[in-house]
């Protein structure tokens, strides 16, 4: 009799993602990356911004080809609705690099997932941005993330996934920890 044991296959090279680890390790100089993204006003709250490359591994790189994401305001706000809010791109952001964290830990735990699906809300008390209220916070009083997941695994298992994507999560910490931001100027 033959043991068998099966792979998961949730689309994640493990093993791609932990050589590169430890080439890291052993390099640290390399892991030290740039994220860049333009974003051009169109009209009214419009805005179209770009990702084309970032910088890392000790130089410049390109996506596949340039990405572009509408934002603008809706209708209720006297805008055009031509895209999502940016406060929205904030939680699409979130919820995409938790879900690709638990899928990378699913594989590596070879725990096969069926579904994964976010619902992420964050309450905002808008008397803050409108300046109507000084004391009211300008952004999210507050951000719910809940997944439902289906998988092979135990109740259990599934909750240390997330535990471990929330842990290793890039946009997780940027919402969750203070982050400096400089904003400049310049006229053209």
């Amino acid at each position: 009799m033959t043991n068998q044991t099966e792979i998961a296959q949730n689309g994640v090279n493990v093993t791609a993602l932990l050589g590169a680890r430890e080439a890291l390790r052993e390099t640290p100089e390399a892991a030290r990356f740039k994220w860049r993204a333009t974003s051009e006003w169109v009209k009214g709250t419009h805005n179209r911004a770009t990702v084309d490359g970032f910088f890392g591994l000790g130089g410049e790189h390109q996506h596949r080809q340039s990405y572009k994401f509408d934002s603008d305001h809706p209708e209720v706000f006297a805008s055009e609705d031509k895209g999502a809010t940016p406060v929205e791109f904030v939680l699409v952001g979130l919820a995409g690099c938790l879900t690709a964290g638990i899928a990378a830990v699913a594989q590596n735990r070879n725990i096969q997932l069926h579904s994964v699906k976010a619902t992420l809300e964050a309450g905002m008390d808008l008397q803050g941005i409108l300046g109507i209220d000084p004391e009211v916070r300008n952004g999210f009083d507050g951000i719910k993330v809940h997944y439902d997941i289906k998988a092979d695994a135990s109740a259990e298992d599934i909750a240390a996934l997330v535990a471990q994507s929330q842990k290793r999560s890039a946009v997780f910490d940027v919402i969750s920890n203070p982050t400096d931001v400089t904003v400049t100027t310049s006229k053209s």
